[in-house]
């Protein structure tokens, strides 16, 4: 696999931080990636920095936002900025460099992806 920085898609992400309530992000601790030659079937995936690691290197919560270029560059507009927010929501409030899964608790990512993209379409215009 070939991996390589992406900003076009770091661009995007801050677009869309813009619009959105997620104000506990901060957006200098993301990188985009694009990865080429990959087999897996997601669109898109995060990746997070462990705790472990931060204390061991001394460095902040840090997150990979990585685009699978062979899916998610055959996206229109529309379904990659959705798939790029639903990478967004796996990000906890605490920005500690966890991850949320899909369902926990009462919190539902498929729900909460509908009103963040809709909250995303109002402040488009």
């Amino acid at each position: 696999m070939i991996f390589k920085k992406a900003p076009d898609v770091q661009k995007r992400l801050k677009e869309i931080l813009k619009k959105i309530e997620m104000n506990y992000i901060k957006f200098e601790q993301i990188a985009a990636i694009r990865s080429y030659g990959s087999k897996s079937r997601a669109i898109a995936r995060i990746w997070a920095f462990p705790t472990i690691w931060q204390e061991a290197l001394g460095l902040k919560p840090h997150y990979v936002i990585e685009v699978l270029s062979e899916k998610f560059d055959k996206l229109g507009l529309e379904q990659q900025t959705k798939t790029l927010i639903h990478e967004l929501l796996h990000i906890p409030s605490t920005f500690s460099g966890a991850l949320r899964p899909h369902r926990t608790g009462s919190f539902h990512l498929g729900r909460e992806l509908e009103k963040v993209v809709r909250r995303y379409k109002e402040n488009k215009e």
